[in-house]
C-alpha cells in the first residue's frame, strides 16, 4: 500500500475549549479519558492540532490523547502578550494543570518539542515517555547551519525585512509548510492551515517564534531552558522513541547518529525520506511506530 494514498484531509474530531489565562486554549480529546497514559501532541510554527489528524486513531486505542492549540494558534485564543516562548510555556502549562493531565507521554515536533522537552524536565514526576521528532534537543550555533538556512533564518529575525515575509505575505503558511512537508499538500489541507491566519493581526505568534530559536547564545531565555533540558535528556532512564529522516531540516542524519549514540532508554526508528513537517508525510509509520514502542515499554514490561 502507498502510504501517500491514505493521508486523509480530514479533521473528524470534536473540538474542546479550555479557559487558560484569560483566554482559551481549543483541543482535541480522544480516547479513554480514564486510561493509565495521557498522550499529549504538541505541535510547532505555523501548524495547529490539525497536523495530528491522521496519528490520533492509532494512539486513542491506547489512552487518551490530547492535540491543543499552542495560544494564539489553530483554534485557541489570540490574546493580546507577546507570544514569546516562555508565553507559550506559561499557557501551556497552565492548561495540563487545569485538565489535570497525569502520566503524560508528550509527543512533540518542532517548538512543540521545547515545550514538551521543557515540562518533562521540570514535571519529571508526571512524564512517563517522551516521543520526539524534528525536534530542538539543544541550543545551536550559526555555524551549525547551512549557507541557505543562515540566511532565511537571519531574514526571519529581521524586524523588518522578517516582518514582511511573514505577517504581510503570510510566508511561513503560504511558502515555509509546503516546502518543508516533503509532499504536495492539497487545496483542503492549505484552507485548514490559512484558516487561522487570514488576518495579519492573528499571523503575530509566527513572526515571533524564529526570533526565540536559541543561536550562538540569544535569545539567552530561549538558551538557558533550552540548554537546562538538553543537559537532562541524555542521562534521564525515562523511556525514548526518536523518528529520524532524512535529510531532515533539524535532527539531520548526522545529529540523529548522535542522540542514538549518547541518550540512554532511547529507540530510534528511521522513516527515509523526510523534512520537517513529517507528520504529513509518515503519519501511519509515526503511528504505528508509537503503538509498537508503548506496547513493548509499557505492556510488555508488566507481563
Amino acid at each position: 500500500m502507498n502510504r501517500k494514498q491514505n493521508i486523509s484531509t480530514a479533521f473528524p474530531f470534536e473540538s474542546n475549549y479550555q479557559e487558560v489565562l484569560e483566554s482559551q486554549i481549543h483541543y482535541v480529546d480522544e480516547g479513554d479519558k480514564n486510561s493509565e497514559h495521557t498522550f499529549l501532541l504538541l505541535h510547532g510554527n505555523p501548524t495547529s492540532s490539525y497536523l495530528w489528524r491522521n496519528i490520533i486513531p492509532h494512539l486513542s486505542a491506547l489512552g487518551r490523547v490530547v492535540a491543543p492549540d499552542l495560544i494564539g494558534m489553530g483554534k485557541s485564543g489570540k490574546p493580546d502578550i507577546d507570544y514569546t516562548f516562555t508565553d507559550h510555556i506559561q499557557y501551556m502549562d497552565e492548561f495540563i494543570k487545569t485538565l489535570q493531565l497525569k502520566n503524560i507521554i508528550p509527543v512533540i515536533q518542532d517548538w512543540g518539542s521545547g515545550i514538551g522537552f521543557h515540562y518533562s524536565y521540570r514535571f519529571q514526576e508526571n512524564v512517563c515517555g517522551i516521543v520526539f521528532f524534528e525536534a530542538i534537543t539543544r541550543p545551536i550555533d550559526w555555524k551549525d547551519a547551512n549557507l541557505i538556512e543562515r540566511f532565511i533564518f537571519k531574514r526571519f529575525r529581521h524586524p523588518i525585512k522578517g516582518y514582511k515575509m511573514i505577517v504581510r505575505n503570510n510566508f511561513f503558511v503560504n511558502r515555509f509548510l509546503p516546502m518543508m512537508t516533503g509532499r504536495k499538500l492539497s487545496r483542503e489541507e492549505m484552507r485548514h492551515y490559512r484558516e487561522p491566519y487570514l488576518e495579519e493581526a492573528h499571523r503575530k505568534p509566527l513572526f515571533v517564534w524564529p526570533s526565540q530559536i536559541s543561536i550562538s547564545g540569544v535569545p539567552k531565555t530561549s538558551t538557558d531552558i533550552i540548554r537546562a533540558y538538553s543537559d537532562y535528556l541524555p542521562d534521564s532512564d525515562i523511556p525514548k522513541l526518536m523518528f529520524h529522516v532524512k535529510p531532515g531540516m533539524i535532527i539531520k542524519p548526522k545529529e540523529a547518529e548522535q542522540i542514538k549514540t549518547s541518550w540512554k532508554n532511547l529507540t530510534a526508528i528511521d522513516l527515509g525520506k523526510g523534512k520537517h513537517y513529517i507528520q504529513e508525510t509518515h503519519p501511519h509509520q509515526i503511528g504505528e511506530g508509537i503503538v509498537d514502542w508503548y506496547i513493548k515499554t509499557f505492556q510488555y514490561s508488566k507481563s
